[in-house]
């Protein structure tokens, strides 16, 4: 139990020494510019269509940013190939959230798949990526019933849930030429 409890206070403190992803860095309960909200973010993924911008990211393009985003939101749904151990969930998990959730921005290495995921495809056609996310943010809206435990920050509500997809999204967007950040 005193191990556990180091263990928690020592990820609380390399947890709070994390400085906010730039230009995301919210007020407490406010969201990162540019989604404010679900429409915001459907209508900035929707507008990708008819555009190819490359990414500042040398490992992945545009289309497997969008299947990734679109995994963690199906996976909400249906769940996580794999997940941390449930200790990890309840400790540094729930606490990376609590912060991420507290600055309203999340950072993450953004070329880092989801545990277990299927590989992401690079010649995917740019539509059908976009098709695909915005179809999964279209099944998240709903879904009536209990969502599935988030991977590393275990049970979240629906609300919560919602905030982490749209932190999620936000993160990756930063990869995009500023004409795409909204």
């Amino acid at each position: 139990m005193k191990m556990q409890r180091r263990r928690l206070l020592h990820s609380g403190a390399l947890l709070a020494a994390v400085p906010a992803t730039a230009g995301l860095a919210g007020c407490q309960g406010s969201l990162p510019v540019p989604f404010a909200d679900w429409a915001s973010a459907r209508s900035a993924v929707a507008a990708l269509r008819d555009s190819v911008p490359a990414l500042a990211n040398p490992r992945w393009n545009l289309v497997q940013m969008l299947q990734h985003a679109a995994q963690s939101i199906e996976f909400s749904l249906r769940g996580f190939p794999e997940a941390k151990p449930a200790w990890f969930q309840a400790t540094m998990g729930s606490a990376a959230f609590a912060l991420f959730d507290a600055r309203g921005a999340m950072s993450h290495a953004l070329d880092e798949p989801i545990p277990g995921a299927p590989a992401l495809d690079a010649a995917q056609a740019l539509p059908a990526a976009v098709q695909r996310l915005l179809d999964a943010m279209d099944a998240f809206d709903a879904q009536s019933g209990p969502l599935r435990p988030h991977f590393a920050y275990g049970e979240l509500t629906r609300e919560q849930f919602r905030r982490a997809h749209l932190m999620h999204l936000a993160n990756h967007w930063q990869q995009l030429p500023t004409p795409q950040r909204g």
